[in-house]
């Protein structure tokens, strides 16, 4: 083969993609980004929420020393625009997360390039709020996609179905779930 080899595309999912990607992979493999850590530190004011009442999705959030392990997915070349397109649909709807393509570790050793989105610490929608406040609005919201509760409900099982520990997941669960049964 001659000239510049085509490189696959990659994809680096750490929340609802974990569970719902919107396409079919030619590979799904654990992987880990360091330099970041899974965050719920983004107002949803489209997909589990409303400008009215935000719900909290998940973001890359920059921190030194951490990491998070998520899911590497190898799209096909024959989808690649295809997937592309529809991941800044749907990631890209109201400008909080940036597109960016960052060095990832695979289970397997491999490092690879891949295609993630993280939040813009300078955007309106990012946020820090105490884990009760995350919870009590977890608990209430609802978007386009649905519940905030089944966001979250989804992302912690599928972590807990790959191994991963997030103790702060945890909480929010054990915590919505008491919220939402009163």
């Amino acid at each position: 083969m001659t000239g510049k080899e085509h490189s696959p595309l990659w994809v680096f999912g750490y929340g609802s993609l974990l569970w719902n990607p919107g396409f079919e992979p030619e590979e799904a493999i654990q992987a880990r980004l360091d330099g970041f850590h899974r965050s719920f530190c983004m107002l949803s004011i489209h997909h589990r929420g409303t400008i009215e009442e935000p719900g909290l999705v998940l973001a890359l959030d920059r921190q030194d020393g951490a990491g998070c392990t998520g899911v590497a997915f190898r799209v096909a070349d024959a989808d690649r625009e295809a997937v592309i397109t529809a991941l800044r649909e749907r990631e890209l709807v109201s400008s909080a997360y940036l597109e960016a393509v960052l060095p990832i570790t695979l289970h397997d050793g491999r490092t690879v390039e891949a295609v993630t989105y993280i939040i813009d610490p300078d955007h309106e929608q990012y946020c820090h709020l105490p884990l009760e406040t995350q919870a009590q609005m977890i608990g209430r919201a609802v978007g386009g996609r649905g519940p905030n509760t089944e966001y979250l409900f989804n992302t912690a099982a599928h972590l807990t179905q790959m191994g991963i520990c997030d103790d702060e997941m945890a909480w929010l669960v054990g915590r919505v779930k008491a919220i939402i049964a009163v």
